[in-house]
């Protein structure tokens, strides 16, 4: 029996020896004796908790930074009216701080055999898949002086998916990618695109593209327009090794990879490529494969939702392995991992050559603006120091990059911020070089 602050008080006072107000037991049982059938009557007019019956609907999912609301629906099933406190527990990042307070706890009143239903409003703040503990619920006589208290579970399940925050950068590499592809009066030309029709010769086009043939039998000068060509393979690889944990701000390097990986998927899908993804460090920890364009984005953020790096070195020969079975044909695998001087020395550079040898290879890698930051700094003692430390940090990264170059991959190194559009750049730099 759960006792409220009154009746909690008048406890306490009961527990005192009663020599300070009476001079014998009988006369303080004498006082308090109509308190206590009071609150006996009191708890025993409070609804029972242990019948109460809750079901759970509502949303499922919520993109991360967004709010989602989910409904419990109590029964009374006694012939007793309900006068309760509720509260509806979840994991302390399903709100921002402090907002569980309010969100979780709720009043209500029930008639005997009725049901209610009451709202919870989540604002998840960190990815993954949020599950619903237990209902606490504290029922109250109709005086208030006691009342029961138990404990039920109603499961239930919010999935907090990637925010794709970088989704703002996908119509202007659209734009360009319709550039690429034909589909505007800028064409190109590279090895491994497609011949795609002949128009007339404008000052500034190649003279290579003409096709004398064409020009003998029209009497103007053509020239061929080509365009990339598409059903390319591409596998996106994410390092989930104790790497990715690391925060550069407020997320992990594992969110901003998937930022990238997922503008990066976009973007090749409206491009007729084929992508797949690969998350691995000791073993995979999720793939998708072969799905269609318009199921792709919604597979990928799925498989992404519940990734956490893990505190573990990469195998990085177990990567490679898994990439080349993946892969089986020449692809573009996208290499979305560090940059650190000794996890590259040591796993990344033995082993790409078998990546290089028969796929072209793009390493991404989430640089720390807060190195650049401290690289810029001067004016004190301490800031020449640190200045001096996020030199030598930088130029670590470059000649990281620079002996993956020698390699023959590609490496892009950029912010959280910047780096899904110098992703999509350098993808669709390789596209009209003719690279896929």
């Amino acid at each position: 029996m759960a006792l409220t602050g009154r009746s909690a008080l008048l406890a306490a006072l009961g527990s005192i020896p009663l020599g300070v107000f009476a001079p014998s037991w009988a006369g303080m049982l004498g006082v308090n004796a109509p308190l206590a059938l009071a609150i006996l009557c009191d708890y025993a007019c409070a609804a029972p908790v242990r019948k109460l019956q809750f079901t759970r609907s509502g949303d499922t999912s919520v993109r991360l930074g967004g709010a989602v609301e989910v409904v419990l629906t109590v029964t009374n099933p006694s012939n007793r009216r309900l006068r309760a406190q509720l509260r509806d527990a979840w994991p302390p990042s399903s709100w921002p701080s402090g907002a569980e307070q309010t969100a979780s706890r709720h009043r209500l009143t029930i008639p005997a055999g009725e049901r209610r239903r009451l709202s919870t409003a989540l604002r998840p703040t960190r990815r993954g898949d949020r599950r619903a503990d237990r209902i606490t619920i504290r029922s109250y006589g109709p005086l208030g002086l006691a009342a029961r208290q138990g404990s039920h579970q109603a499961p239930w399940t919010v999935r907090v998916l990637p925010p794709f925050t970088s989704r703002r950068h996908l119509p202007s590499r659209l734009a360009r990618l319709r550039e690429l592809d034909g589909r505007t009066s800028v064409l190109t030309r590279g090895e491994g695109t497609e011949f795609d029709s002949l128009r007339a010769y404008v000052p500034g086009d190649d003279t290579r593209s003409i096709d004398w043939r064409a020009t003998a039998r029209q009497g103007i000068v053509a020239v061929r327009t080509w365009r990339p060509e598409r059903d390319r393979h591409i596998l996106v690889v994410l390092d989930t090794g104790r790497t990715s944990a690391g925060r550069v701000g407020d997320v992990p390097r594992l969110d901003a990879s998937m930022d990238a990986a997922l503008l990066l998927a976009a973007l090749a899908s409206r491009a007729g490529d084929r992508v797949d993804l690969l998350a691995y460090d000791r073993r995979v920890r999720a793939q998708v494969q072969g799905r269609a364009a318009g199921e792709l984005l919604p597979a990928l953020v799925n498989a992404m939702a519940p990734l956490e790096p893990a505190l573990v070195e990469t195998d990085t020969r177990g990567l490679s392995a898994a990439a080349l079975k993946h892969a089986p044909r020449r692809s573009l695998i996208v290499l979305l991992t560090t940059l650190d001087a000794a996890p590259v020395e040591e796993g990344l550079l033995p082993i790409l050559p078998q990546l290089t040898r028969r796929h072209t290879v793009l390493v991404a890698s989430v640089a720390d603006p807060h190195i650049q930051q401290m690289s810029a700094g001067r004016g004190t003692v301490e800031a020449v120091y640190d200045a001096a430390a996020a030199g030598k940090t930088q130029e670590q990264r470059l000649r990281t990059a620079e002996m993956l170059r020698r390699q023959g991959a590609t490496v892009v190194d950029a912010i959280p911020d910047e780096l899904a559009p110098a992703l999509a750049d350098a993808y669709l730099e390789l596209k009209a070089g003719g690279r896929l």
